[in-house]
């Protein structure tokens, strides 16, 4: 896998994936930045998060789980000093859906975190990841 990312001047960045797709990062004001895209770090935990939703929904929708949503919020702290690397991420699912069964939830989350999902297995080498989900009808 490759990708590129291009300087545009002060702290702003133009990051390219392999798929093509663009990103802009950037720092914020008060540390030369204008502000124009996310921080890299912001990024890495989107990318858990995208990565554990992909699995995740995945995994139900091969259970016929009768899912018709799925959100994500994510939380993180990180260590006080350089690095500054993720120490606790929580990741909270809401899903909702027709009788949708918790074991099928449990078990798809489950999955992700311990075999599927390689961001979070990564940041789990520095960070303590935990879950909690809710389901609505």
């Amino acid at each position: 896998m490759d990708a590129t990312i291009e300087w545009k001047g002060d702290f702003c960045f133009e990051a390219k994936a392999p798929s093509g797709h663009t990103i802009m990062m950037d720092g914020p004001p008060e540390h030369g930045g204008a502000n124009m895209g996310a921080r890299p770090m912001e990024l890495l935990l989107l990318g858990m998060g995208g990565c554990t939703a992909f699995d995740v929904v995945q995994i139900l929708q091969k259970g016929r789980a009768g899912l018709k949503s799925c959100n994500i919020s994510l939380s993180a702290e990180r260590a006080a000093g350089d690095p500054k690397v993720f120490t606790k991420i929580h990741v909270h699912f809401v899903f909702k859906g027709e009788n949708i069964k918790e074991a099928l939830i449990k078990r798809a989350i489950e999955l992700s975190a311990e075999k599927y999902c390689s961001a979070s297995i990564m940041l789990g080498k520095t960070a303590t990841i935990s879950h909690s989900y809710e389901i609505r009808e």
